[in-house]
């Protein structure tokens, strides 16, 4: 784990070795400083001489100002290089993640991969930082303290071995007891970051039945329990400060006794040697609050260390086979007794045996009711997920044969909710080719019934989408996303409910639009509305994961039950247009 996680400081290095060498330098100059005191005492204020104190004086001057620069530098070298390693920790954990397919991301959550990429990179952040000046300034400040008190003293030195097993112990306890409590903390900043995402991305779904409470609700319980588990561990922390506070009493309090007695009774020690003690006795105590300080955060970081490695090792359930087909003959489309599975469990099917052949340049149609893996069985098609048995095949290959790239460059799949992405509205039509001409943009526009309300303001393809693209209708965004499907230049068109939002007069023209201008591309059309479909090619029912019917409208209507009453009851309810 530490050296998959070091791996990523990669140009930082240079800094992280930099602020060790400074602190080397600090400590020596914080060593100096109290021995240089006591002199100070013995030579300049017991002993009266205004040319040692000047001298002394200019010594211990320099040292605050060597101790003061050098640790400013080491400081800035540890920010640098852990700030560069936590940025080159997401760009890895970002990058990993784009070539996760649906299962891998749907194994973390949404939720937790935002806590990974967010706060357990920031928990190591913090936690490399320390150990770049702690893990070298405590230990070389508590030994050369410990070696410079037994040089003026070796008899009252020994007092300072107690603070030892107190605080071993105490801090012992204290981390035993803290570890499995942040374990819970992760899980549960998991759930918080998962309920947050999902109640914003479904406000309007909350708000329209009404579960604002009870989502406050839900909110408010999985928020207190992450407080309950840092109030714990808060307690627990608590203990180190008055403990080191204890322990360094006690020394004062031993050092004070015993020093006045060797200075009166047998003059074994000076009153300048007695202050470098204490101070000694001072760097000490702060040099094991450090150590415990640096635990402490090393008990978080490994934790959070744990949870970014299992994300940086993650590898893709899909096989990009980049060495694959580039080169796709045309748009036709096999699935020969394809089995499917999202949890690869033979006896949790949710496409069953299907076989079914679409030639290019089709024009097909797919209807079913909720539920039916209408969606799952063209997922398949761009590879979005692995058969579990059998095979998809496109252009007369295994889908699997293809390089993954290569595949999905050649088909474009329209969601019902598709995504449009903060910028202008051209920007987001050159997702589906980042090169490609105003005059391209314009056509796949006017294909898609979006260009004129495009060019309606001012801006035109100019014109800014907010975030989620909330400053347009909802068909208005649907159009968008047809249009940048298009610019793709695919050879396979999977439209997924993706006219929903429009009137029927507007879906009647963008499928004429889509006839006449590309009559080569292969169009599956995913609708719950029969009339976005009656004049396909031909329609494919689905129930329960399997076909149930192949045909025109007017066969269907005649020999397939399902298709019939969804016919009827579509009539019944009536057809209104909602123009947007």
């Amino acid at each position: 784990m530490i050296k998959k996680i070091f791996s990523n400081v990669k140009e930082y290095k240079k800094f992280a070795l930099l602020s060790p060498i400074f602190v080397i330098i600090e400590v020596a100059m914080d060593i100096a400083i109290p021995f240089l005191m006591g002199l100070i005492v013995d030579r300049g204020i017991t002993n009266p001489s205004k040319e040692n104190i000047l001298n002394l004086g200019t010594y211990l001057f320099l040292s605050v100002i060597f101790a003061l620069i050098t640790g400013i530098l080491s400081g800035y070298f540890a920010t640098k290089s852990s700030a560069g390693l936590a940025k080159n920790l997401r760009h890895s954990m970002f990058k990993n993640i784009q070539n996760f397919a649906f299962e891998d991301i749907d194994s973390f959550s949404t939720g937790s991969l935002v806590t990974r990429l967010t706060t357990d990179v920031q928990n190591v952040q913090v936690a490399f930082q320390m150990s770049i000046r702690l893990a070298f300034r405590a230990p070389l400040m508590l030994i050369f303290s410990f070696l410079m008190s037994l040089r003026i003293h070796v008899k009252i030195s020994l007092i300072f071995l107690l603070i030892f097993p107190i605080l071993g112990i105490g801090i012992g306890i204290i981390i035993s007891k803290s570890f499995p409590i942040f374990n819970k903390i992760f899980r549960t900043m998991d759930k918080l970051n998962t309920t947050v995402s999902e109640n914003l991305l479904g406000i309007r779904v909350v708000k329209s039945f009404v579960k604002e409470e009870h989502e406050t609700q839900k909110f408010k319980d999985i928020s207190l329990s992450l407080f309950n588990n840092y109030v714990r561990v808060g307690k627990l922390s608590a203990l180190a400060d008055p403990l080191m506070q204890a322990s360094i009493y006690i020394v004062v309090l031993l050092l004070g006794w015993f020093g006045a007695n060797y200075i009166v009774v047998d003059h074994s020690l000076s009153t300048g040697e007695l202050l470098s003690l204490v101070t000694y006795a001072y760097q000490i105590q702060v040099s094991l609050m450090m150590v415990s300080m640096l635990i402490i955060q090393m008990i978080v970081a490994r934790t959070s260390g744990m949870r970014i490695v299992a994300v940086l090792d993650k590898e893709s359930s899909l096989d990009k086979n980049v060495d694959g087909e580039t080169e796709i003959k045309d748009g036709s489309i096999e699935f020969d007794d394809v089995c499917f599975s999202y949890s690869k469990k033979e006896d949790k099917l949710a496409l069953k045996n299907i076989s079914l052949k679409i030639n290019s340049g089709d024009n097909v149609g797919i209807i079913g009711s909720t539920g039916s893996s209408k969606t799952t069985l063209v997922s398949l098609i761009p590879r979005l997920y692995d058969v579990l048995r059998g095979s998809v095949k496109v252009g007369g290959k295994d889908v699997r044969e293809y390089n993954l790239n290569a595949l999905r460059d050649a088909v474009a799949v329209v969601l019902q909710k598709n995504q449009l992405f903060t910028g202008t509205v051209i920007e987001n039509l050159r997702w589906g080719n980042e090169n490609a001409t105003y005059e391209e943009v314009e056509r796949a526009a006017k294909i898609a019934q979006a260009h004129d309300f495009i060019t309606q303001v001012p801006e035109g393809y100019d014109r800014i989408v907010e975030r989620g693209g909330t400053n347009f209708s909802g068909g208005q965004r649907q159009r968008l996303c047809i249009a940048r499907a298009l610019l793709k230049k695919p050879q396979i068109l999977i439209l997924d409910d993706s006219t929903s939002a429009l009137d029927n007069t507007t879906e009647k023209l963008i499928v004429e639009n889509l006839k006449e201008q590309l009559p080569e591309l292969t169009r599956i059309t995913i609708s719950q509305r029969i009339k976005s479909i009656e004049g396909c090619d031909y329609i494919i029912v689905m129930d329960n994961g399997e076909i149930n019917g192949i045909g025109t409208h007017e066969e269907l209507l005649e020999t397939n039950e399902i298709y019939r009453e969804i016919s009827q009851s579509q009539e019944k309810e009536g057809d209104f247009d909602e123009p947007n």
